[in-house]
């Protein structure tokens, strides 16, 4: 017997339709952030990989790779790239968080072309289970490179960090978040995502550091500053 489908809603005759004003589903392999709220928040529930991720902390430091901890951890012992981070690598800080040295690789260098280079290289090569890069003023067409390169990636998860002011600029990424530290640990602002625009900032208690702690004080004297959702608005493609 054959089962009536309805005819009304288009999803269920092609299952990578999806409405803007729905959260996309079923739209490639993902990973689990590890917090139920935010995994809800996001399409298919969890970090996408072969997709470029931005960041956009309010200050390096404020628990950016926190929140990556717990995915990062289920990759097991595939290599993690790291491209030009802010600050010099501390072996127990990364242990703490799940990073064993002898999975990270660093790469450094002075010039921001070859920094997209040795990116674009890595997520080619698909031989690494994370890819965190580093950058500040970037060219569109930069960043869009790197979203293709991204997309030959599948396994890949690929995370790019840059300042907060960068919210005003339009970007070609899947997931674009804004980081601000509060109280009880992180507010994350979707900015950007395949569905509707998230209704307010999601809070999230992230392991504390010395660092975090320092902001999360500053957080209590100051109100949560609300960055604008990104004007380049999601659209069924």
């Amino acid at each position: 017997m054959v089962e009536a489908v309805d005819r009304s809603n288009p999803e269920e005759i092609y299952p990578s339709i999806w409405r803007a004003s729905q959260l996309a589903r079923g739209i490639g392999r993902t990973i689990d952030t590890g917090y139920a709220a935010l995994s809800a928040g996001l399409p298919s529930e969890g970090w996408p990989l072969g997709a470029l991720i931005e960041f956009l902390p309010q200050r390096s430091g404020v628990g950016e790779l926190r929140l990556l901890q717990l995915a990062l951890a289920s990759l097991g012992k595939q290599s993690i790239g790291l491209v030009h981070p802010p600050n010099p690598l501390n072996g127990p800080g990364l242990a703490s968080i799940g990073l064993p040295l002898d999975s990270v690789v660093q790469m450094r260098a002075a010039k921001m072309a070859d920094r997209l280079w040795a990116a674009e290289q890595v997520l080619r090569t698909g031989s690494f289970g994370a890819l965190l890069l580093w950058l500040n003023q970037v060219p569109q067409a930069s960043l869009r490179r790197l979203h293709l390169a991204a997309q030959s990636s599948w396994d890949t998860l690929f995370v790019v960090f840059r300042p907060e002011w960068a919210a005003a600029q339009a970007s070609p990424t899947t997931i674009r978040i804004g980081l601000q530290p509060v109280e009880e640990g992180l507010a994350i602002n979707i900015l950007k995502r395949r569905g509707p625009a998230a209704a307010a900032p999601l809070s999230v208690a992230v392991p504390q550091t010395s660092m975090l702690s320092h902001y999360r004080r500053a957080a209590r004297r100051a109100p949560l500053a609300i960055i604008a959702r990104d004007a380049d608005a999601p659209v069924a493609a």
